[in-house]
């Protein structure tokens, strides 16, 4: 695994042994990142099931102002700190939350008007855990969250079999991208 492109361009990037941890392969990143090209320049971006960080690691390479890393398997923080030291990401870009989602964004809820803002959000959970698709697309998709900037855009990587809903609360997909087995399912806020 390698960063595609940007000022990390061809780094090698350590992926968590085991299989506990499945990454998203180059050329589903370099495809999902095609499509976001427009909007990383100077975004704040929220990765999700981080695992090793590469789909922040990418965004912060292609220069996205500020990653926010949510991971809470040992062996995936590990790995995700390992990549930010070897890379030299400087600490004032990146935030890791060492915690679930759903606790993440119960924190990011209560925090109201206080709460960071991303322009992108990713998520990737584990592809056998159906309900994490759902209630963290669900919180995500609630009014009021104060969690998207305007205009922002939340990508789900999933299974190609698994089809996610058209609509999660204000957000609705607006795009579907599928290569090989996985699919990635882009949402936006309802108009």
């Amino acid at each position: 695994m390698r960063i595609i492109a940007g000022r990390f361009r061809s780094r090698v990037l350590l992926c968590p042994r085991g299989m506990a941890t499945r990454p998203t392969s180059d050329r589903l990143r370099e495809t999902l990142f095609n499509v976001l090209a427009p909007r990383i320049e100077g975004a704040a971006f929220l990765d999700l099931y981080a695992g090793s960080g590469a789909a922040g690691l990418e965004a912060l390479s292609r220069g996205a102002q500020a990653a926010v890393f949510v991971e809470r398997a040992p062996a995936a923080l590990k790995t995700l700190r390992a990549n930010l030291d070897a890379l030299g990401v400087e600490r004032s870009l990146f935030q890791v939350h060492a915690a679930g989602v759903a606790a993440f964004l119960r924190s990011a809820r209560a925090a109201g008007a206080q709460a960071a803002r991303y322009d992108i959000v990713f998520l990737d959970p584990p592809y056998d855990a159906a309900a994490e698709y759902e209630a963290t697309m669900a919180r995500l998709g609630e009014s009021g969250t104060d969690l998207l900037q305007a205009g922002a855009v939340v990508i789900a990587e999933h299974r190609r079999k698994e089809k996610l809903k058209e609509r999660y609360g204000e957000l609705a997909r607006t795009r579907q991208l599928e290569q090989g087995d996985a699919a990635l399912s882009f949402y936006a806020a309802a108009e």
